[in-house]
Order: C-alpha cells, then sequence, then structure tokens
C-alpha cells in the first residue's frame, strides 16, 4: 500500500481517537458483554448481541486508524521551504471569478478532509488545479456543472 500523506494535525487526530477507543470505548464494551453474559441465554440475550456488534464496528474503526497511522506520510507545513506556491497543507484564499464568491481552503489528506470546515482533499479536483500555482494565478475546475475558473489571492503556510 502506498503513503497516504497526513498533516501533522491529522495525525494527532487520529491518534486521540484511537486511544478513546482502545482506553474508553473497548473496556466499555467489555464491561457490557460480561453484563450481559450473566442474564442466561446467549441466543435470546438482545443486549449480548447489541454489545457484541458494537464490539466489532469499535475494533474495526481500531484496524482502520492503525492502519491509516502505520501508511501515513506526515507532511508537516512548518517544515516547507515557502516557494510562493501552492503546496498540501498551505491555505488558499480563492475568488471565483464569474460570481466574485471568496473561499478560504487547506488542502489536506482525504482522511481529513472536511469541506464545511474548509478542509479540501490533496485528491478533490480543486486542489489539484491549486497545487502548483502562485498568487494571482487563475485556474480552471472542471465541475458536474461545468468549467469555473478562480483567481489565487492569496496562500498561507500555517
Amino acid at each position: 500500500m502506498k503513503k497516504i500523506p497526513m498533516t501533522a494535525k491529522g495525525v494527532e487526530k487520529l491518534n486521540i481517537e484511537l486511544r478513546h477507543l482502545k482506553n474508553v470505548v473497548r473496556p466499555k464494551i467489555i464491561y457490557a458483554i460480561s453484563e450481559s453474559r450473566k442474564h442466561g441465554d446467549l441466543k435470546e440475550n438482545a443486549e449480548y448481541h447489541a454489545a457484541r456488534e458494537e464490539q466489532a464496528f469499535c475494533e474495526k474503526r481500531i484496524k482502520e486508524i492503525e492502519s491509516k497511522l502505520y501508511h501515513a506520510q506526515i507532511i508537516d507545513i512548518k517544515n516547507i521551504l515557502f516557494t510562493g506556491k501552492v503546496v498540501f497543507g498551505s491555505t488558499v484564499d480563492i475568488l471565483n471569478v464569474s460570481t466574485g464568491k471568496k473561499f478560504v481552503f487547506c488542502i489536506v489528506g482525504d482522511d481529513e478532509s472536511n469541506f464545511k470546515n474548509g478542509l479540501i482533499s490533496i485528491n478533490s479536483p480543486i486542489a489539484r488545479s491549486l497545487i502548483g500555482k502562485k498568487i494571482l494565478d487563475t485556474v480552471s475546475v472542471n465541475t458536474p456543472s461545468g468549467i469555473i475558473k478562480y483567481k489565487i489571492l492569496n496562500i498561507r503556510y500555517i
């Protein structure tokens, strides 16, 4: 499997979730399973089956996070030479040329992306069109509703 680019913040967020799952959620589930076993026949014990199902989801998520962390290529924007170009981890202010609407996006890994919070995936069409460009460059992005042109107003490395 190839390396997955992630920001240092994204890795920390996954580590926090992993610790929570292992140290809080998993013990609660184990306790719920042991308590539900005390109620008799396991075939008809809804509490037992619900706890086992929750355990399966928890263990699957733990394995998923561990795999992502194992394959993560941590890119810390603070360690990158600032070339004045859009790179992974940079925050970009852009302007929709036709509507005049401004947007602020930070380019992050797939697992970190959250469009509502201004975090876009490195693999999204808009991020791919911005990578390597400079302030005042105009980029064209293919969208389902047609080509949209954006002008880069500012690039920050935070």
